[in-house]
């Protein structure tokens, strides 16, 4: 037996899986014990060090909760402007007018090769030198800024790639059918492409929410992750500690966004499948030029039904 990928092991190849897989088990338990031993020769697994994140509200309150406030501002923010954008900049690429196709290419291509980092600290130098925007909300400036330039870029490739991985017959009946190309975009190629682009869109989503962190690091943007300065300096040397809880945060936020994105994309999918406009009468009816009560060799003619799945290729007809 053969599946898409490789072929189904055999007895032999399962046994051998199996020690292997133990083999790895057994490898993963030693570094773990080998590193949590270093910890606590160090003291960095001392209750005292732990216990802060459990009995004192105030290192939630003054640090990690306006941390993450931060962070979830500049990812949302980033998002907003950015997919429009991107979805925006994919389209033109795609246009039939070298005079769209070739400036908005460049701008991709451009903004798409620079890292991220760069572009929040040029952004950050261009509002020091050119715009009258304070000190405490110019690192948001030059963090959402970089976010956007860099994910449009990339998020108008996906869009780009996921219109160009349809089948041609969807837009040659759009054609068909008279539908300019606007319209045939708008109606027929991006409602199809959404479903297949959904799992790299939240792919750069959750990216998005991490390179928020690049702007603590530089910029000196309050996020989540630059907390685990003030943490340290307020509650002893726990920076083990205040890297693991800020980790679980970042986690637990992901894990929440790609879940809401996989229901959504079931959803969408579910949707398709079951919505359709079924077409009564006539089908039958008006190649013979009988009525629903007409009759063939004594026996009554039964109106036959099409029904027209929104998003399918073809009509099917049912008796």
């Amino acid at each position: 037996m053969t599946s898409v990928l490789y072929d189904t092991p055999g007895p032999r190849a399962k046994r051998r899986n199996v020690l292997y897989t133990a083999l790895f088990v057994v490898a993963l338990a030693v570094i773990a014990w080998w590193v949590l031993g270093a910890l606590d020769e160090k003291g960095q697994l001392a209750g005292e060090k732990w216990s802060p994140f459990v009995t004192d509200a105030q290192v939630w309150t003054t640090y990690l909760l306006p941390g993450l406030g931060d962070t979830l501002t500049a990812a949302a923010l980033s998002i907003v402007i950015a997919l429009p954008l991107g979805a925006l900049l994919g389209i033109g690429r795609l246009s039939d007018h070298r005079w769209v196709t070739v400036p908005v290419g460049a701008v991709v291509e451009f903004f798409r090769a620079i890292p991220v980092l760069l572009l929040m600290m040029f952004a950050n130098q261009a509002y020091v030198q050119f715009a009258d925007i304070e000190s405490e909300v110019r690192p948001l400036y030059a963090v959402v800024t970089g976010l956007v330039l860099y994910n449009a870029s990339v998020i108008a490739e996906i869009v780009r790639a996921g219109i160009l991985a349809l089948p041609n017959g969807q837009s040659d009946a759009a054609r068909a059918i008279g539908m300019r190309k606007g319209q045939t975009m708008a109606y027929v190629l991006l409602p199809q492409a959404v479903t297949a682009m959904l799992p790299a869109l939240v792919s750069q989503l959750v990216v998005i929410v991490k390179d928020t962190a690049l702007g603590g690091a530089m910029l000196g943007f309050t996020e989540l992750l630059s907390q685990n300065r003030q943490i340290t300096a307020n509650y002893g040397a726990n920076t083990i500690a205040a890297f693991t809880v800020i980790a679980l945060i970042f986690i637990a936020l992901n894990f929440l966004l790609a879940s809401c994105a996989s229901w959504l994309e079931g959803r969408i999918r579910r949707g398709k499948r079951g919505t359709g406009a079924v077409v009564t009468g006539g089908l039958g009816d008006d190649l013979t030029g009988a009525g629903a009560g007409a009759t063939t060799g004594g026996l009554p003619t039964v109106p036959r039904q099409t029904t027209v799945s929104a998003g399918a290729d073809e009509t099917q007809p049912t008796a």
